[in-house]
């Protein structure tokens, strides 16, 4: 136990459901599942707290969420869109603390600087952050407050949702006590199955269990274990951002595909999705990945690396229909799931020629294009009408290409 740190853990409570009330209020209090349609074969992304009364949890089949909450509100992921509200969430917490770790895209812990003032100062920023984040997103965040990691991440866990528990310097073991012993980060169902045939329920149960003895279950981490169940830690803070090692998409279908027609429009739509992504986050890839499972649930990959690096969402598409198709030819079966992914990823560039606004041009397309994709998202748009093309519409795409190109020449005409 360290008196002098201060660590808040931060976790966004229910995020993508969450993300989805903010944007369509009239969906607050209801039962609200995110990751797929009523019926299809995907999995549970999030769910509100409402759904979860229902015994709806993450990672669950849609068709199991379905017959648990039939009156339940389905919505698709939108992970352009969490990702949005992710990068003004991390900007929140930059703003409290220069020492920020990022867990996940709605999670992170942060420590204060040196030797804060407990309780009060801890205490303070739980509750500033939490008011910002209220005030500026419109969600909810939870936080747990300790001298550590650990501690901070299991007192935001019994503080959800939507609350705030601190524990001071020297209460951590008797925190943690009475607690089961599946509470402790790390420790996995198989782990607590075992620990409680051994006898061991409770975290201090095993924080009396010498480190040896526990070997059994953890091998070389039995100590580690051990430290942490005694409430003790000294990983630090670490602010390093983590870049994605790639960026991808994939859909389980309703239906199994067996038109060409269709499996490339599929993966059309998976392209320009993945695209989007790496545009919003200022990356461009060279590798693009496809995964194909059929009705059999075999499942396949293939890749190809491109030329040169690419954000466009056309390319990505022409790669990954090419790769696809291969596999296609030579297992001929119905397509159950695609998914398409692009790797090789470096910061954004756009190389511009002397006298040639070309790229500059393409740049300013796609980007004004993710803009009116995002409108209608949020207007809440849930299947393509006549006269799109790759989830674009049409009309709104041409005038902007005609903007572009007077400006364009008008720039020339000047220069």
């Amino acid at each position: 136990m360290d008196a002098q740190r201060a660590v808040l853990h931060a976790d966004l409570d229910a995020f993508f459901a969450a993300a989805e009330v903010r944007r369509r209020p009239e969906l607050a209090g209801k039962p609200l599942i995110v990751g797929g349609r009523p019926g299809g074969r995907g999995v549970v992304s999030s769910a509100s707290y409402e759904a979860r009364r229902y015994g709806i949890r993450s990672g669950m089949p849609i068709r199991q969420a379905e017959r648990l909450c039939p009156q339940a509100v389905f919505l698709p992921v939108d992970f352009a869109y969490y990702r949005e509200l992710a990068a003004q969430f991390r900007a929140i917490l930059s703003d409290l603390s220069s020492l920020v770790e990022h867990l996940s895209i709605d999670e992170a812990c942060l420590e204060l600087g040196p030797a804060p003032r407990w309780p009060e100062e801890p205490a303070a920023a739980g509750r500033r952050l939490r008011q910002r984040v209220r005030a500026e997103l419109g969600l909810n965040v939870t936080v747990g407050i300790a001298t550590n990691r650990t501690v901070a991440k299991v007192a935001a866990d019994l503080a959800k949702p939507d609350g705030l528990r601190l524990i001071p310097p020297g209460q951590e073991a008797t925190f943690l006590a009475p607690l089961p012993v599946d509470y402790l980060p790390g420790i996995g169902p198989n782990a607590a199955r075992r620990l409680r045939e051994l006898g061991v329920r409770t975290l201090g149960q095993l924080a009396q269990v010498p480190p040896y003895w526990l070997r059994v279950v953890f091998g070389r981490r039995a100590e580690e274990v051990h430290q942490r169940a005694q409430g003790i830690d000294p990983r630090p803070v670490t602010p390093e951002e983590r870049a994605p090692k790639s960026i991808g998409h994939e859909r389980t279908f309703h239906r199994d595909l067996s038109e060409r027609s269709e499996i490339r429009q599929a993966l059309r739509e998976l392209s320009e999705k993945t695209a989007r992504e790496m545009r919003l986050e200022g990356l461009q890839g060279q590798v693009v990945s496809v995964k194909v499972r059929f009705d059999d649930f075999t499942t396949l990959g293939r890749q190809r690396r491109l030329a040169r690096p690419t954000i466009d969402g056309r390319e990505i598409a022409e790669a990954a229909v090419g790769l696809a198709f291969e596999l296609l030819d030579e297992w001929r079966r119905p397509v159950r799931l695609l998914g398409v992914r692009v790797s090789g990823l470096a910061p954004l560039a756009v190389q511009l020629a002397l006298f040639d606004p070309r790229p500059l041009r393409a740049l300013l397309l796609l980007r004004a294009l993710d803009r009116l994709a995002a409108r209608r998202d949020a207007a809440g748009a849930s299947s393509r009408r006549p006269g799109t093309a790759l989830g674009y519409p049409v009309g709104p795409a041409r005038l902007l290409v005609s903007a572009l190109e007077r400006r364009s020449s008008v720039t020339e005409d000047e220069g």
